[in-house]
């Protein structure tokens, strides 16, 4: 099985180090995780098309500016071409990757406004602590799962906070 994560090297090039570290480790599961790197949006389609034509090919969609802003474009490629896909972004398995895991931005808009709160009544940015995202959502697409052919164990099914119908 071979999944590729698809950043943009000029504005994610800190995925780089991580992909040789894991590239240079010796293989502890079936899955071979290659580095797919794409600058513009016109790459995309070529790339998971080439990761169709393999067996067990699949896809990862990182954070990152370029994956955020096409992330429908990538969802609905690995969904044309058939490939489960997964993205921090609840949208992306709305539209038609196949599972999303990731900090939920409401809740990190709505602790945000405490900052901005605290910052009007004069306190310094330089003070106020790093804030780490405290709430995560787990979206599953199982209308993509039965595409793909895939049954998701009913143990997944509970951990989800969304399964789309």
């Amino acid at each position: 099985m071979r999944t590729v994560l698809v950043f943009n090297p000029d504005t994610t090039p800190y995925y780089l180090p991580y992909l040789r570290s894991i590239e240079a480790a010796p293989p502890s599961f079936p899955v071979v995780l290659k580095g797919a790197p794409v600058r513009d949006a016109a790459e995309l389609e070529g790339l998971i098309e080439s990761v169709a034509h393999e067996a067990g090919g699949s896809v990862i969609s990182p954070a990152g500016p370029f994956n955020i802003v096409h992330g429908r474009t990538i969802a609905q490629l690995t969904e044309r071409f058939r490939l489960p896909a997964i993205s921090i972004c609840r949208q992306f398995a709305l539209d038609g990757g196949l599972m999303a895991y990731g900090p939920e931005s409401a809740d990190i808009f709505r602790r945000s406004a405490a900052y901005v709160d605290r910052v009007l009544k004069g306190e310094s940015p330089a003070d106020l602590p790093v804030q780490a995202p405290a709430k995560f959502g787990f979206t599953i697409n199982l209308r993509i799962a039965n595409t793909l052919g895939l049954t998701p164990p009913p143990a997944l099914l509970a951990l989800a906070d969304e399964v789309i119908k």
